[in-house]
């Protein structure tokens, strides 16, 4: 018999995810507070619950996606939260990005209450999502990934083992690293481009053919901010929420990264400009442009 599950945060990531694993067939019970969000998962197979003891009640596996930390502990650990309300034996899957700190909390709470832990953070954009090519980065011991795999299949293209729990979301904070800080850089340079009076699709043509291309180069800023399509997506926002997590993650482990706190602070200066924060950070190349006295930069391809 299929075990039965339950997911808890359907929003912009949360919500693709739990309709690839309803479609799949799966005993799925979900419970957000938002209930337009609720209706979209039913519509594809889902049962509805009204709260999230009714969400996680008699389930074999419980998926949580949530904002931050804040929401994880509260949602995990707190009163009439699901450590409070599962049987031994569940394994609880926590797919939000949150603190190193938290996840470990969360996998110490869950080993005491009898339950199995996993972190499985997801990689990749909102729409891939939908289109069920997530990626995961799963912390968890060999028998509890194995149990785990079937269903994150179900909900994306692909699946990394990073070893036991806590290193998903450590292996995440690297990724985000890279990713957030390249993209700032990568906003800069193609500012400079505008300022030097280069066409920017020469250039990056120019670019994409030698060792500094990168993926938003390559893939995500030619069909969002060089498009003309700044809503999100991933936004400034949470971009820079990621960033605090990965210098704070760094300071902690005695890491300089001294790229890390610029590409931070340069975040913290796009989201307080207008309405920046909520738009997709690869509107982080309007942000260089404002900043530089420049017309936004868009594709003439």
């Amino acid at each position: 018999m299929s075990e039965k599950i339950g997911f808890i945060g359907l929003g912009a990531m949360g919500g693709p995810l739990a309709r690839h694993l309803a479609r799949s067939g799966a005993d799925l019970t979900v419970f957000d507070l938002n209930a337009d969000n609720v209706k979209a998962v039913t519509a594809e197979g889902a049962k509805a619950a009204t709260s999230l003891v009714e969400a996680v009640k008699d389930c074999d596996v419980v998926f949580t996606c949530l904002p931050a930390s804040k929401e994880v502990r509260a949602v995990v650990l707190g009163e009439g939260g699901v450590l409070a309300n599962v049987s031994k034996g569940t394994l609880i899957v926590d797919t939000s990005t949150v603190d190193p700190e938290t996840t470990d909390d969360v996998a110490a709470a869950a080993l005491e209450a009898g339950c199995a832990f996993a972190d499985a953070p997801i990689g990749r954009t909102v729409d891939l999502a939908e289109q069920g090519q997530a990626l995961f980065m799963v912390g968890a011991t060999s028998n509890d990934f194995g149990r785990l795999k079937p269903s994150l299949e179900a909900m994306g293209s692909t699946i990394h083992h990073c070893g036991g729990p806590g290193t998903g979301i450590r292996t995440k904070l690297v990724n985000n690293f890279l990713a957030i800080a390249s993209a700032q850089l990568t906003a800069e340079a193609l500012a400079l481009g505008a300022g030097l009076g280069l066409d920017v699709d020469r250039a990056m043509n120019v670019v994409l053919d030698t060792t500094a291309t990168n993926g938003h180069l390559a893939r995500l800023w030619p069909a969002k901010v060089l498009a003309g399509d700044i809503e999100p997506g991933f936004t400034i926002e949470l971009a820079f929420k990621d960033m605090c997590l990965v210098t704070d993650a760094a300071r902690q482990a005695g890491v300089p990264v001294v790229m890390g706190g610029a590409a931070r602070e340069s975040l913290n200066l796009a989201r307080k400009l207008d309405d920046f924060g909520s738009k997709d950070f690869s509107a982080l190349l309007d942000v260089a442009c404002a900043h530089a006295g420049l017309e936004t930069i868009r594709s003439k391809a």
